[in-house]
């Protein structure tokens, strides 16, 4: 991964991290307002953005600068030993490409707004859960960290 340029060690950042937390909420924050206006579709698509940019907060907080949305979900995986959040932000990315990539009939409307009610909720688990990774890593798991990928 790290030889195809698709992840990048560079100096751990708390102030990064914190951007992309501030990010993180204003998108789950989108999706809601878009979910209330009815626009489901758009709601899938930003609570997909509120779990990615939460994803790269832990990645930036360990020093880790990921190029794409594959390798992000790789490193959270592998790095973080975190599977289950792997596959959560895997399948809301697929979702988001779904909704963004096609259009909806009325038989769909029910299973559009059940799917933008999940992933509201999946999106505030997944980055309380990123926080709690993010408020976990002490020096020693940093350095860790760090040497995990420069092994890859």
């Amino acid at each position: 991964m790290k030889s195809e340029e698709k992840v990048i060690l560079i100096s751990p950042s708390v102030e990064i991290c914190k951007s992309y937390v501030i990010k993180s909420k204003n998108c789950l924050r989108s999706a809601k307002i878009l979910y209330k206006a009815r626009l489901y579709e758009n709601s899938v698509g930003e609570a997909y953005y509120a779990m990615y940019n939460a994803a790269l907060a832990m990645l930036y907080r360990a020093g880790i600068k990921s190029l794409n949305h594959s390798a992000t979900s790789m490193m959270i995986g592998f790095v973080f030993n975190r599977p289950d959040l792997k596959g959560k932000l895997e399948i809301a990315k697929k979702e988001r490409i779904r909704k963004q990539y096609s259009v909806m009939d009325k038989i769909g409307l029910l299973s559009i707004v059940k799917t933008s009610e999940q992933f509201m909720l999946e999106a505030e688990d997944f980055m309380l859960e990123c926080e709690v990774l993010i408020g976990a890593i002490q020096p020693n798991r940093l350095k860790r960290l760090r040497r995990t990928i420069e092994s890859i």
